[in-house]
């Protein structure tokens, strides 16, 4: 299922405050519109699915208030200037340093005092239990989802992996989704491995798709239904779950399901440049690209060349 890019006026309706900790699990607040109320400014760019799952990039100014109860674990990836802050759950004092390269927990049901003195600039992933638990289910895992709190905590990876999503989306809604549920994925397994009571320790994949399969999953990625280019659509086509069919997929391939995809796209952008006369404009449409900057932005990154400059040069 693909994740639509909504508009963030569109996906964050306003909430009064109420007392977060007489909230029900099912009156708990999606994470988006949750933050939305505490931030009371509205996302830099944000995407969610149906559930209220996604990424959102925030710049908000100093926060001071109550971030109530939702029904999201909150990850944060922080990107701004260099602060002392403090978070108060309950009688619980926790104070730390925001800086490049820290982590944000806020499981799912929590409610804590911020007290943030300067402006913010930060990447938050809203993650379902359900999608937690899948992933730990998928590895065979069998240990805690229960994720820790964590304020400023240095994770220079998990950071690196979120922060990467406000910079990664190309503007083509297909890649963009797979993008999302990979990263989303590759993300839940790194808190399970470090974020939890009892940290998960997963196994190396040993070995890739058989040809057969390999070659439907190849046939479902070059295909122009977004309906047939989904994680889970791919992994239940090879009998795999999500966490196994990527694993498996880059062992054949060298690349992720993602990176496969981009490279095909990018491969056809320069075949229908080379081959036809159509405008550049027309060769991002037809490849899904919701603007001529977005494919060129794409193209320049895969080739080094604006599609311009590249057509030229091979004619």
């Amino acid at each position: 299922m693909s994740i639509p890019t909504i508009d963030p006026q569109e996906a964050l309706p306003g909430a009064p405050a109420t007392s977060g900790n007489e909230l029900s699990a099912s009156d708990r607040r999606a994470a988006d519109a949750e933050m939305a109320r505490v931030l009371h400014t509205t996302p830099f760019r944000m995407a969610l699915d149906a559930s209220g799952a996604g990424i959102a990039h925030w710049k908000h100014e100093p926060l001071h208030d109550v971030v109530e109860p939702m029904s999201h674990h909150v990850i944060m990836a922080y990107n701004g200037v260099t602060q002392h802050m403090e978070r108060r759950t309950g009688t619980s004092v926790a104070s730390g340093t925001f800086r490049p390269g820290v982590l944000i927990i806020i499981p799912e049901g929590s409610s804590s005092r911020w007290d943030i003195p300067k402006p913010v600039d930060v990447v938050q992933l809203y993650l379902p239990h359900t999608t937690l638990k899948r992933v730990a289910d998928e590895a065979s895992a069998g240990t805690s989802t229960d994720l820790m709190e964590r304020t400023a905590h240095p994770d220079p990876i998990t950071s690196r992996l979120l922060l990467s999503a406000a910079s990664v989306m190309e503007g083509n809604r297909t890649l963009d989704a797979l993008f999302r549920h990979q990263l989303t994925d590759l993300l839940a397994t790194r808190l399970l491995a470090a974020h939890t009571s009892s940290p998960t320790t997963f196994q190396p994949a040993i070995g890739g798709l058989s040809p057969k399969v390999l070659l439907r999953a190849i046939e479902r990625l070059r295909s122009d239904s977004e309906a047939d280019i989904s994680l889970d659509v791919l992994a239940s086509e090879a009998g795999l779950s999500r966490f196994h069919f990527c694993r498996s997929f880059k062992e054949s391939t060298g690349l992720s399901p993602l990176a496969w995809l981009r490279q095909h796209r990018l491969e056809q952008a320069m075949n229908m440049l080379r081959n036809t006369d159509a405008s550049v404009v027309s060769v991002a449409m037809e490849l899904g690209y919701s603007s001529q900057t977005a494919f060129a932005a794409a193209f320049r990154r895969f080739t080094g060349e604006t599609p311009s400059d590249w057509r030229r040069r091979v004619h």
